[in-house]
């Protein structure tokens, strides 16, 4: 098996699609089409992507309670089959996420709930199971957020025993979680989620400089690769080689259907890196190639190859002094 993924803090993804939605109004849903339910959960997102792209196995970890937890379980067995599931059954309840997509004015609403309370005896249950499956993997992706219970320097933990054993790891994550795991325990593609944030590191970020700043000083932290999105139509790539944007060329792009294009992107990163011997610079591209190809779908899909390798002539690069 060459990809293992850790989704610390699961959810069953609920999608809800209201065009014209507004607040203090009642809206009445009349097509079954329009509530999408779907194991969720950023590392599980790259599984399920992985899987859609190109058939590649991975195993999935994290923790998973209660009645939601089996849901969450049950639906990835039954659609994918090629996924190994590892996860840990615990206490509580796993969480529920609920978007609102509202294609007519462009919005995505998004309500994340916070997941259930991990004990320590489940913990050292993960650590010791983790430490078994990582030893038979190629690469590692810890993606999202971290339920009560878990410590924020666990990804940095997770890291250094993935990269022990030859892993190449892959981040996305936020706040304290991204600062403490870049400092401690270096993965090797950074790519840092910038939802509803515009800090990077612990320092709030707004000018490109404050961009470039950020980047920099993750590549310094040993960094093979940093992907930044930078004002909805660029990403910022950075390497021990240098800086360079990234823009697309033409079209605009629906705000309503970013769902899922930051775990389409490190899907195809990793699609990449298992299958061609691409630069680090031509990997970035191609994920953001596969982020806008998902553009297209408002569900959370995965675009196919044929439609990543299509938009690649509508991705500008442009080297940054």
């Amino acid at each position: 098996m060459d990809v293992l993924t850790i989704t610390m803090n699961p959810a069953l993804d609920r999608e809800i699609i209201i065009p014209h939605f507004e607040l203090n109004t009642l809206h009445r849903i009349f097509e079954r089409e329009k509530l999408i339910s779907d194991p969720g959960g950023k590392g599980i997102n790259v599984s399920m992507m992985l899987s859609e792209l190109s058939g590649t196995p991975s195993i999935a970890m994290g923790f998973l309670g209660g009645y939601t937890g089996r849901i969450i379980s049950e639906e990835l067995r039954r659609r994918y089959p090629n996924i190994t599931l590892n996860f840990i059954h615990i206490d509580g309840e796993s969480r529920e996420n609920l978007s609102i997509l509202d294609e007519v004015n462009h919005y995505i609403t998004e309500i994340n709930a916070p997941g259930p309370v991990v004990q320590e005896p489940d913990l050292m249950h993960f650590m010791k199971l983790f430490n078994t499956v990582v030893s038979r993997t190629k690469v590692t992706v810890i993606s999202g957020s971290v339920p009560f219970g878990v410590p924020l320097d666990t990804y940095a933990v997770l890291t250094e025993k993935a990269k022990e054993n030859g892993n190449r790891v892959y981040l996305e994550a936020r706040g304290q979680l991204l600062t403490n795991t870049v400092k401690k325990c270096c993965p090797n593609v950074v790519r840092p989620d910038m939802r509803s944030t515009n800090k990077i590191m612990g320092k709030e970020i707004k000018t490109l400089s404050e961009y470039i700043e950020a980047g920099q000083e993750i590549v310094s932290y040993g960094a093979e690769l940093v992907v930044i999105s930078y004002q909805f139509k660029h990403d910022l790539i950075f390497t021990s080689q240098g800086a360079w944007i990234l823009t697309v060329k033409e079209g605009e792009l629906d705000e309503s259907h970013l769902l899922g294009t930051g775990d389409a992107y490190v899907a195809a990163m990793i699609h990449d890196y298992l299958t061609t011997d691409h630069s680090l610079l031509e990997r970035a591209k191609f994920g953001m190639a596969a982020a806008l190809a998902k553009t297209s779908y408002l569900k959370k899909e995965m675009p196919s190859l044929a439609d990543i390798n299509r938009n690649l002539d509508n991705i500008k690069i442009e080297k940054l002094d």
